[in-house]
């Protein structure tokens, strides 16, 4: 763990490993998404960096970066993950078991399947101590689902996490 980093959920906290919602779920993201999680984001870059929350952070980098550069990116998200300190989600198209809309932990079908189409970011926030920082991003041809995502991931933060509400940092779509 990094020593800047601590974690900022309770030790005795679940965190949710899953959201399945219409048209689309999230899983940590991992290093199972390589792939197509480059493949997503390096054929949006443009839309992304317009998306708020991403305005000005310059990523994701106009020239792109290695499957290799990605891979270690995406181990470095997993790793915070499980150490508790920030919680990347891949979004993935469709519904991993014909749920619906829930939160459930799932049984682990689907698992890594499906194509991406964005990411969710969920972290302590750089600038201001006891905030949390999320922001989320969709691929430029799914741009359609953007304020569908950002209101149920709202909910979802309000109902399965331990934050206040008035401490979360996501930028309105």
């Amino acid at each position: 763990m990094n020593h800047d980093q601590q974690p900022f959920v309770p030790a005795d906290f679940v965190v949710p490993r899953t959201l399945v919602a219409d048209g689309f779920r999230l899983e940590p993201l991992g290093a199972e998404h390589n792939e197509r999680d480059l493949a997503a984001w390096t054929g949006s870059i443009a839309h992304i960096r317009a998306t708020p929350g991403f305005v000005g952070r310059g990523w994701p980098p106009v020239a792109g970066m290695s499957a290799e550069a990605n891979l270690a990116d995406l181990l470095r998200h997993a790793q915070e993950f499980e150490e508790r300190v920030a919680f990347a989600y891949s979004l993935l198209e469709g519904e991993a078991d014909g749920a619906g809309d829930g939160d459930g932990a799932g049984d682990g079908d689907g698992a890594g399947d499906g194509e991406v189409i964005g990411c969710l970011y969920i972290h302590g926030s750089r600038k201001v101590p006891g905030r949390v920082a999320v922001s989320h991003w969709v691929r430029s041809d799914r741009a359609a689902l953007d304020a569908r995502v950002h209101e149920r991931i709202t909910r979802w933060l309000h109902e399965a996490w331990p934050f206040d509400a008035g401490r979360i940092d996501y930028a309105p779509r």
